[in-house]
């Protein structure tokens, strides 16, 4: 008699799930995408509820673009030696995300007083109103990208380097 052998239903489920399962690995540009977007879509609801005209303009422009520079420099750095570096690696998650947080707020507010003190320079008599916004939103979005940012890369950085150990094992 002419025996049919019908293959293992179960053999590939493993290698679905493990695909499935990865995390993905930290790419800059989606995270300067969403770091222009997260920020813009929140200081841009909460514009619309308090009806304030000049936080649905600053969503769009010094909360969204500053997130996405300071993401963006942030990223280049992590990408770059620093993010190399044994304490960035072996450092506590937290501490980490801390350093570079306070980090990301500092820089922020250098950036908010080099614009402020620049546009002073040029237009002496002028007054913008969006100069004063940038006191507030360039430091806040810099703790939130370099927040959100870190955390990323060091999950990716994370995952990577137990997968690399796994497979050595």
């Amino acid at each position: 008699m002419n025996q049919m052998k019908y293959p293992n239903q179960t053999d590939d489920v493993h290698g679905i799930k493990t695909v499935g399962s990865r995390k993905k690995a930290f790419v800059l540009w989606r995270e300067v995408v969403m770091a222009y977007v997260a920020p813009a879509i929140m200081a841009g609801i909460g514009g619309l509820v308090t009806a304030d005209r000049g936080l649905q303009i600053g969503a769009l422009t010094t909360i969204g673009g500053a997130s996405a520079f300071m993401a963006l420099m942030l990223g280049l750095l992590l990408r770059s030696r620093v993010g190399h570096m044994r304490w960035v690696i072996g450092a506590p998650h937290l501490v980490v995300l801390g350093g570079f947080a306070l980090a990301g707020s500092l820089c922020g507010l250098c950036v908010a007083w080099v614009i402020s003190g620049v546009l002073e320079l040029m237009m002496p008599g002028h007054h913008l109103a969006w100069v004063d916004r940038v006191w507030t939103d360039f430091p806040l979005s810099g703790f939130i990208a370099s927040t959100i940012v870190t955390w990323r890369w060091r999950l990716a950085v994370t995952n990577n380097f137990l997968s690399k150990r796994r497979r050595k094992k």
